[in-house]
């Protein structure tokens, strides 16, 4: 393959991010545990994400949200402000969750550019996307930001357009088969899975991707095999 440009996801691609997300969970569970199990917790909250994306979107902000709806549903409506604020500080603490990065990430992009057209293509809030971008030291080595509202074909189609290329010469590599595979093979573009261990129950499909430009592989340093 001959690929004039290369999209890495964000979150859990060049960067740990589930885990975060996971603690936030769990500290969210103890605060309810005279209400429901911890699965009907986690299951409230996931509803309300999913429920909520079309208005908030992807990120800290529409979780923390999500979390407070998921506290008047548990509750049946009697939580108090202490608690509220409690949840809102759990949302806080993410967005200032420290940004570590993945293996062989450096080590990768370093070998990549200027042979490359480099492109973060990732979902979440655009303020706490961009902090994480700056906080990571990678900003330089990136040709173009995209923080997008979703990952759909069409979002990926308006994105190639602005960076003109051609879906033949896009490769798209992430941890979400959902957002990061799928559509991009779907538009004639070349999708790159590489797993994370943890994976937002939204993100996961049920069934196997076969097709002709799907790759997988379990580190970034076997991109190269590809390219």
């Amino acid at each position: 393959m001959n690929q004039k440009t290369i999209a890495f996801d964000a979150d859990d691609t060049l960067w740990h991010n589930e885990p975060y997300f996971d603690e936030a969970q769990a500290k969210f569970c103890e605060l309810f545990q005279d209400f429901a199990s911890k699965q009907e917790i986690l299951q409230t909250i996931l509803n309300h994400q999913v429920r909520n994306l079309p208005l908030y979107g992807f990120g800290i902000k529409a979780f923390t949200l999500s979390m407070i709806e998921s506290a008047l549903e548990l509750t049946n409506h009697q939580i108090n402000g202490t608690v509220i604020e409690k949840i809102v500080a759990i949302g806080k603490d993410l967005l200032q969750k420290p940004v570590e990065l993945l293996p062989n990430v450096t080590e990768t992009l370093e070998e990549l550019k200027g042979k490359y057209k480099l492109v973060v293509a990732t979902k979440g809030d655009l303020k706490d996307q961009h902090r994480k971008l700056h906080d990571s030291g990678l900003g330089p080595y990136f040709h173009h930001i995209e923080v997008m509202s979703d990952k759909t074909d069409l979002d990926y189609t308006k994105m190639l357009n602005r960076l003109e290329c051609e879906p033949k010469d896009f490769i798209m590599i992430g941890n979400s088969l959902k957002s990061d595979v799928l559509p991009v093979l779907n538009i004639g573009g070349i999708g790159i899975h590489i797993p994370y261990h943890t994976t937002w129950e939204y993100e996961k499909i049920d069934f196997e991707i076969q097709h002709e430009n799907f790759k997988s592989i379990s580190n970034l340093t076997e991109l190269f095999e590809i390219l």
